[in-house]
């Protein structure tokens, strides 16, 4: 039953709809009414989340299919707690992919009790979806995506598209639970979820999760250790096929030129067949390795094995200066361009030539897809940096 209905037996029980009723006494239902919706929402608050205003380091929010699996796109089933046991350990599961301690995991866990009693809704305020209430609309991802537990689960804990996840929030391992989970959610009754605590440390004992296990502060950028260790194209885990000889480079790099100066490159792919294959590993063509691995994938178009820099943001800053083109938006085909995303990592993308480039996750996260270069602007927020030549000082 949706509020119209409740509404129209409302009015019904009170005689307003009936012909001849006395306006008097149903106008004073009708408040009483009203007064009593305004209560009942107090205590039983729709879930809300928004888009928090600052950009992700790369994953944008279109059409990549959901996963199938048990913890993935599949409804639990079974009693309410059984339900909510299976969704709990969907979210935990996430939580160690990411190499999360399992105070993240908490967190989370009190999030969508609060937002969807620990279930996968299909309806919520707005357009509010799925386990953490999370919006289409807002950039979280599709319908679909976002009713994928897995799915729902890492963009509360890495960010998606515009919005923060819970890594994003300095200081989030120290915060009070609640605060923590307010800085994600952005919810118009922040105070509710701290009062979640008790009932979903039960709830991860019966779910057999460890909420005292270790981890980094930072997500994926995590190792087994606890350590922070960023996301680099040496460690990236990249499930495609080395395509260069590394090393010192080779003859195949070629010249490139601006128009007013011209360099030597030695990358171990030219210029014209690291356009091809980014081409042909585009669109229908990509596999779906490249979640927030911007630079590796600049880099294996090259046909490097490895940049040899952490940071797609920092690969700029290790060109030459010569060769850094700050704010220029006419790059010759085959250059590297580069987006501040308001993240540490930020962005890098291959410039095809005609205002294209090849990138990962602007329309479907993890998959390579040629887009206009300005979408990264008008979809996450970036701010255009510039752009330097197919260069890779540190690369192997």
């Amino acid at each position: 039953m949706d509020q119209r209905d409740v509404m129209r037996g409302a009015l019904k029980a009170t005689g307003v709809v009936k012909k001849g009723a006395q306006l008097k006494f149903g106008v004073i239902a009708l408040v009483v009414f009203f007064v009593g919706l305004i209560l009942l929402g107090m205590f039983f608050p729709a879930g809300q989340a928004t888009a928090s205003d600052c950009e992700d380091t790369g994953p944008g929010t279109a059409d990549a299919s959901a996963t199938s699996d048990t913890g993935g796109s599949g409804t639990a089933s079974g009693t309410l707690h059984e339900q909510q046991v299976a969704y709990a350990k969907a979210i935990d599961k996430q939580a160690q992919k990411a190499k999360l301690p399992g105070r993240a995991t908490l967190i989370a866990l009190m999030t969508a009790m609060q937002e969807s009693t620990m279930q996968n809704l299909d309806h919520g305020h707005l357009d509010s979806v799925g386990l953490f209430q999370q919006r289409p609309k807002m950039g979280w991802g599709t319908k679909q995506q976002i009713m994928t537990p897995s799915f729902a689960a890492d963009s509360f804990f890495l960010g998606r598209g515009t919005n923060d996840g819970l890594v994003d929030i300095k200081g989030w391992q120290k915060m009070p639970l609640g605060t923590a989970a307010q800085k994600v959610q952005n919810s118009a009754h922040p105070e509710l979820y701290a009062g979640h605590e008790t009932a979903m440390r039960k709830l991860a004992k019966d779910a057999d999760i460890d909420l005292e296990r270790g981890g980094s502060s930072a997500g994926t950028s995590a190792d087994a250790s606890g350590d922070d260790k960023p996301v680099t194209s040496e460690n990236n885990g990249c499930g495609v096929a080395k395509p260069g000889t590394g090393g010192a480079g080779g003859s195949a790099g070629g010249k490139f030129s601006d128009g007013t100066q011209t360099w030597k490159l030695n990358n171990p792919r030219s210029v014209e067949d690291a356009i091809a294959w980014a081409k042909k590993h585009s669109g229908s063509g990509s596999s779906n390795d490249w979640y927030q691995r911007c630079l590796a994938f600049t880099a294996i178009v090259y046909g490097w094995n490895v940049s040899g820099v952490n940071y797609a943001i920092d690969h700029y800053s290790v060109v030459p200066k010569s060769m850094q083109h700050d704010g220029d938006r006419h790059p010759p085909a085959g250059a590297l361009m580069y987006w501040d995303t308001g993240h540490r990592a930020g962005h890098i993308a291959v410039y095809l030539g005609n205002g294209k480039v090849a990138s990962n996750d602007i329309l479907r996260p993890g998959y390579i897809d040629v887009v206009d270069a300005e979408l990264f602007e008008t979809k996450w927020g970036a701010k255009y940096i510039g752009w330097t030549p197919p260069v890779f000082p540190k690369a192997g």
